[in-house]
C-alpha cells in the first residue's frame, strides 16, 4: 500500500469522528493532564470567569450562525460530503470556516469558565488537524464541484479569517 492510500485511508477514519467531538475530546484530554502539571495555578480567576463567558458565547454564536446558513440553503454540514451551494453570505462573508473559528473561540472560552489551562495549550492540536485533515478534503470537494466560483471565493475570504 502506497504512502498516499495510507494517509488517504487514515484520513477517512479520522473524518468519522464529528469535529465537535474532536474539541470535546481534546478538552477532555486537557483536562485529564490538568492536574499532573498544575498549571492552574498561574492565573487570577477572578477576571477569567465573565471573560471567558462573554468568549464563549461569542464563540458559540459565531459558530451557530455558520451552522443556520448552511441549515438555511439545504446543504450538507459533513465534511467531504458534496455541498448543494456555495455559501458566501453571512459569516462566511469574513471567514470559510465560521463553524470552525467560532468552535474554537467557544473552547477557548469554556476554559475560561472553567478556569482550565492544558486544554488551551492542546487547542492548536486540534487546528492542526483541522487544517491538515478536514478543511483539505472540503476545500478539494468544493473546488470539484464548483470550480472557477470557488476559487474567486477562496481569493476574497481567508481560511480562518
Amino acid at each position: 500500500m502506497s504512502d498516499d492510500q495510507q494517509s488517504s485511508g487514515l484520513a477517512r477514519a479520522l473524518l468519522r469522528i464529528p469535529v465537535p467531538w474532536v474539541f470535546v475530546l481534546t478538552y477532555l484530554v486537557g483536562v485529564g493532564l490538568e492536574p499532573v502539571f498544575q498549571l492552574g495555578k498561574l492565573i487570577n480567576y477572578r477576571a477569567l470567569t465573565p471573560t471567558g463567558t462573554a468568549v464563549f458565547a461569542i464563540g458559540a454564536a459565531l459558530a451557530g450562525w455558520g451552522w443556520l446558513t448552511f441549515h438555511h440553503v439545504g446543504t450538507t454540514r459533513v465534511p467531504g460530503e458534496t455541498s448543494t451551494a456555495l455559501v458566501t453570505w453571512g459569516p462566511y462573508r469574513f471567514t470559510r470556516n465560521p463553524m470552525y473559528l467560532g468552535l474554537s473561540v467557544a473552547y477557548l472560552g469554556e476554559a475560561g469558565i472553567l478556569h482550565h489551562v492544558l486544554p488551551v495549550i492542546l487547542l492548536p492540536l486540534t487546528i492542526a488537524y483541522l487544517n491538515r485533515v478536514v478543511i483539505p478534503v472540503e476545500e478539494n470537494r468544493l473546488k470539484a464541484d464548483f470550480g472557477v466560483e470557488y476559487a474567486s471565493y477562496t481569493n476574497r475570504v481567508g481560511r480562518w479569517l
